[in-house]
């Protein structure tokens, strides 16, 4: 690339308070992982490259000596330094947006990145076995009889006898809820206050009516949950019961049996959403059990990527092929690309489960330590899923969230994920972040939660 290029892409580099050499070293970090500089790019000569910027030649060097150690600039003798992706930025837990890498992090999703070699070299296998696929007509029906055979054969195996055709195919969990509401077409819905924001936009996208059950992060409220699914008798329910989103909370099996026993008294179906079950921190635990009688949702996009736009409905053979009849099933599929790589990364999970669980439990244990013991905020260390609950004391969350938003950090504030538009004390906070991410997002909520 000329120099002329590399300025533009850096754009206003300098920032006050930091050294040029540093300031510069970030920009180009910043400019590849935004795009604007490409991988494998050749960079121009440190003296014309001094030149255009306007500093030394002497700053150069070491800016592209930082780059160098740091593993985004490769050298070799007699050529140009090239751009590349270090290894330890392509193998991340955080997407680039919340890693702390640019000068903006955006935690209002808590979602992580795609555990790169291990995707790519399931992409690279599931291309072997494309053939056969690509001399079929391409429509999905209710999914590849191998990844559908594979999802029954996990819940058989954690002690949910399950057969392939009680499974069904679908592009996410967001896609399962959209599919099932479409064909039960519920008047009205229970739902946990707080709950995951997508799922109320597909449930109040579909007419439903919302009655709210209180969770906290020390478990669910069986009253509130007894009047809720009274309210929606005759329509279903949505429930996250293991590492409940926003609030971690994981429900006992005694609240898992009065909560089936509840719902056949009131004639509800219970639609349970298990996309954080396998984001489970705990030491040495077997898997909770689950439901009895509930329809099960689960996609890889959190164990995974979300990205990996695969998901599932588990439930009785007889209503999976109803909804593998309704004309919306097919939109809402996945493409059997997808389906094949979920069938290479599914079919042996353990080792990307086990490096994401623990860097997960690290990073929990980091920002937990970082924010207890502060009066301004309360918060339970939550046994497993992506984030943080807190309840401010004091200061509002919406606040709180437009004041974190000048120091460049995006938060969610707590009626996001209210039925009712209630918690307006509360913020989710992810520890998807790194370390040093986490260290600035702790210090930015001790600078907005000053009175």
């Amino acid at each position: 690339m000329s120099e002329d290029q590399l300025v533009r892409a850096v754009g206003a580099w300098r920032r006050p308070g930091v050294a040029l050499a540093g300031a510069l070293a970030g920009a180009v970090r910043e400019a590849v992982l935004d795009g604007r500089l490409r991988t494998g790019s050749a960079l121009p000569a440190e003296r014309r490259l001094a030149t255009a910027l306007g500093v030394s030649r002497g700053t150069v060097t070491a800016a592209l000596s930082r780059l160098r150690d740091d593993g985004w600039v490769r050298t070799r003798h007699g050529s140009a330094s090239t751009v590349r992706l270090p290894a330890r930025a392509a193998e991340r837990i955080a997407p680039v947006s919340a890693s702390g890498e640019s000068r903006s992090l955006d935690l209002r999703r808590a979602v992580p990145a795609a555990p790169r070699s291990a995707y790519l070299a399931a992409t690279e296998r599931a291309l072997v076995r494309m053939a056969p696929l690509l001399a079929q007509d391409g429509e999905p029906g209710a999914g590849l009889p191998e990844l559908r055979a594979l999802v029954a054969e996990r819940y058989t195996r954690e002690g949910l006898p399950t057969r392939p055709e009680q499974i069904l195919v679908t592009s996410g969990t967001r896609a399962s809820l959209t599919l099932l509401c479409a064909q039960l077409r519920p008047r009205v819905a229970a739902v946990e206050i707080p709950t995951f924001f997508d799922a109320l936009h597909v449930l109040r996208g579909a007419g439903a009516r919302l009655a709210g059950c209180r969770v906290t992060t020390e478990g669910w409220d069986l009253d509130q949950l007894d009047g809720a699914l009274r309210a929606a008798r005759g329509g279903l329910a949505y429930l996250v019961p293991d590492f409940q989103n926003p609030t971690g909370a994981l429900m006992s099996p005694v609240t898992r049996r009065a909560v089936a026993e509840l719902a056949d008294r009131h004639g509800v179906l219970l639609v349970v959403d298990e996309t954080m079950r396998d984001l489970d921190l705990r030491d040495a635990v077997g898997p909770e059990p689950r439901i009895r009688r509930a329809v099960l949702i689960g996609s890889a996009a959190k164990a995974v990527w979300g990205g990996l736009r695969v998901g599932w409905i588990r439930g009785p053979a007889g209503l999976i092929g109803e909804l593998s009849g309704n004309a919306l099933c097919g939109p809402l599929s996945a493409a059997p690309m997808q389906q094949m790589i979920a069938v290479e990364l599914l079919g042996d999970p353990d080792p990307v489960l086990r490096r994401r669980r623990a860097e997960l439990r690290r990073q929990r244990d980091h920002l937990s330590g970082l924010l207890a013991g502060d009066d301004r905020w309360r918060f339970t260390v939550p046994p497993g899923g992506l984030s943080l609950w807190l309840r401010l004391t004091g200061t509002r969350s919406d606040v709180v969230v437009e004041r974190a938003r000048g120091h460049r950090i995006d938060l969610s504030s707590g009626p996001l994920f209210a039925a009712d538009a209630t918690l307006t004390h509360h913020l989710r906070v992810p520890y998807t972040p790194p370390a040093a991410a986490l260290d600035r997002i702790a210090a930015v909520l001790d600078e907005v939660c000053r009175n």
